[in-house]
This record gives C-alpha cells, structure tokens and sequence, in this order.
C-alpha cells in the first residue's frame, strides 16, 4: 500500500501547534491537540451557526458574516430587530413600521431598510440605523415589497419588487430618485454590490415563471449577463457586483442551492444544510456569506448558516 511518505517524500511534522502559513496540501501531527490536520483548500462550504432569538420569514438583513443585522417579518408581522457579533443574536431596538419583504443595505452601525408590505398595504417606507436606533427618512417613490438592494446607508440602490417590478431607484442620503428600470420586471429578487453605483440583480418571479435572469448596473443602466444555473425566486444573494452568492430560495420545491458569480459566470457550490425560501442575509463577498432566518418546508425558521470558502485547516478523523 502506498504511503504518505512515499506520496510526498516526507514524514508527517510534529508540532505542539498547527502552523501558522501552511501550504496548501501539508499534513502534520498536533501533539496538543492529538489529532492529525491538513491544509486544503475549500471550494465551498455552509456550517450552521446559533439560532435567531425568533423564527421569521421575509426579513430584511444587511452586514456582514460576522456582523449582521435583521429586521422585521412575519408571521405574524414583527418590528423586531436583532443583531449578530459573529457567534450569537441579540435583540435590539425594534423598527418603527412593522412589515415583511423589506430590504436593507449597510453594516450594525449604518445601515437602512426599505419597501416592504405591512398587513394591508405595500409600503415605501425607508428608515435608517445608526447602531441604536431607527430613524424614519425618505420614503421610496414606487411603494412595493420583496424588492431587494444593494449599497450603503447614504447611496444605496433600491430594484425589483412587487408592483412595479422593474423600477429602480438611488438613495443619495436624503432622498430616493427613480433611475432606468430592470430589463427583466420581477419581485422575490435577489441582488448584490457594495455601491449603488455597481451592483448584481439575479432570480426571482418574472411574469409567467420564475427566472434565472442576472443584470449588472453599471450606475446608469441594467445589462442583462449570464444566467445562474437553475432558476428560482424567493432567494437570497450577498456579495458584489463580481463576487457574488446566490442561495436558497423556491424552485419550486423549497431549495438549498448555492452558486457562487466571479464577474462572468455563476458556478454551483456547496448547499445549505437548510433548505429555506424567504431567507435574509449578509455578506461581503462570494467567499463569506451569513444566511439566516426564512421558511422551511413547514414552518418560518430560526436558523443561521455561514458559508466560506478558500484555503483552511481540516482535522482527519477515522470516520
């Protein structure tokens, strides 16, 4: 039977702790520890994080994966906001309007939330979080919910939702000003982009069918780009304009899919270990992501997942 030495020409190192700039492939042997590791490289991975303090479909969230912030929902419809710190959520300061499938753009300490629909009504109401409070601002022009976002809390973009499907609006800090619409009208959207000036549109319901559609704004208008792999609505996507994540969402059935965009192309990564539609996130790029909060296939769901890829340390088992 071969061997590890005669594979790699050499024995595995003992170290009384893991090194601190592996090479991708290296194996050793942690005499702390007691346990064999190694260096690979991850392609893509979620790991399920602490539980939401409630469990809610369509909310609004924004950050990153390890400071995130959710807000509202239903059902029944909540003001509720809680904040992540990485491993656990806190409930803070609740929103003013109580609404679901709103959408926010920012960090914990800046941030803003938009659209949404309360128990009647869709809405455009816009209010930003300054890490303590909500401050009701500017409203949107189009009122509309399960519309999505992409930006910062003085110039965010605001695109899709349900009516008027393909408007398009900027935030500069004060107010909201309608820009070119979306090539392809559609609600239960997802998007992406740290500006309001370069940002990712993909999924959701289009007249007819759902759709795997994927539009680039360049600040002025919308370019239609490759399709993700498998069309679907009610999904969520973090990231940028050129590194981006698509997850979750209803095909139908109620799916767990992850695709990971580099700029040109969408490429099919590991799954959620929770199917779920109507999901919120938080993330910076395709590489890290936080998913969180949503509808399984029963029932609103509490859950949260962190998704991450690239070099990483594993621990062999013999199982």
């Amino acid at each position: 039977m071969t061997t590890y030495k005669e594979i790699r020409g050499t024995n595995i190192e003992v170290v009384s702790s893991d090194p601190s700039n592996p090479l991708i492939g290296q194996v050793w042997y942690n005499s702390t520890d007691n346990v064999v590791k190694g260096f690979y490289v991850n392609t893509g991975s979620w790991a399920t994080g602490n539980a939401m303090n409630i469990a809610k479909r369509a909310r609004g969230g924004f950050g990153i994966s390890t400071a995130a912030l959710a807000f509202s929902g239903r059902s029944p419809y909540t003001t509720a906001t809680e904040v992540y710190n990485g491993t656990n959520w806190t409930t803070v300061n609740s929103i003013n309007s109580q609404r679901q499938g709103a959408s926010g753009v920012g960090t914990t300490t800046a941030g803003l939330g938009f659209g949404g629909t309360g128990p009647s009504i869709p809405n455009g109401l816009t209010e930003s979080w300054n890490g303590t409070n909500w401050t009701e601002v500017a409203d949107l022009n189009t009122a509309r919910f399960h519309l999505d976002g992409a930006g910062t809390q003085t110039a965010a973009l605001a695109f899709g939702g349900l009516p008027g499907g393909a408007k398009t609006e900027t935030w500069n800090g004060s107010n909201w000003t309608e820009v070119n619409d979306l090539n392809t009208s559609r609600y239960y959207l997802a998007g992406a982009g740290a500006t309001n000036t370069a940002s990712l549109a993909f999924g959701g319901q289009a007249p007819g069918d759902v759709t795997a559609a994927t539009e680039s704004w360049n600040g002025s208008n919308w370019t239609n780009v490759n399709d993700m792999n498998t069309a679907r609505k009610a999904l969520a996507g973090s990231g940028t304009s050129t590194s981006a994540l698509a997850y979750g969402g209803d095909v139908p059935p109620v799916s767990a899919l992850t695709e990971s965009w580099n700029g040109t192309n969408w490429t099919e990564t590991g799954d959620l270990n929770t199917a779920r539609r109507a999901l919120a996130r938080a993330g910076a790029s395709n590489s890290s992501a936080l998913a969180f909060s949503g509808e399984d296939a029963s029932a609103d769901s509490s859950a949260t997942e962190e998704f991450s890829s690239g070099p990483a340390t594993v621990t062999f088992t013999d199982s």
